[in-house]
């Protein structure tokens, strides 16, 4: 499988939430749980269960960046980590986390973002991902 989301993790379906129209998958990526909102009908296309191996893709400049331990969110994930990476560029900077579960985080912020949150290699950080930006997918 090729993508073009920075972000690729392969899991294991922990649960499957079902609602009216759509359902919370929870995926866990090594220790790592990342929370999913998919439509049923793609929780039934994909054959989701609980067991079931998937990877759950986020692309980089869907990942919100904070340094606040004090801010409330509703994003439903909150990945606390530290900063093991910084590429700055011209407009935008490439932030990598690695979280405290082990897997790393990329995302793509501002380069004002970056300087004015003061990021760098070492500074602890959290990467926010709401679950509706998490796209699960399967090997067909």
């Amino acid at each position: 499988m090729y993508t073009s989301a920075r972000n690729q993790f392969f899991g294991t379906v922990k649960s499957v939430d079902q609602g009216a129209v759509n359902s919370e998958v929870v995926l866990d990526v090594n220790g790592l749980e990342l929370t999913a909102m998919i439509t049923n009908h793609s929780v039934a296309h994909l054959g989701l269960t609980t067991g079931s191996a998937a990877y759950a893709l986020i692309k980089a400049p869907s990942v919100i960046v904070l340094t606040d331990t004090t801010l409330k969110t509703s994003a439903r994930n909150q990945i606390w980590g530290t900063v093991s990476r910084c590429e700055p560029g011209a407009v935008n900077a490439i932030v990598v986390i690695a979280s405290d579960a082990g897997p790393e985080i990329t995302a793509s912020i501002t380069l004002d973002s970056l300087n004015s949150l003061g990021l760098a290699p070492g500074v602890r950080a959290c990467a926010l991902i709401k679950a509706s930006q998490i796209i699960v997918a399967t090997k067909s």
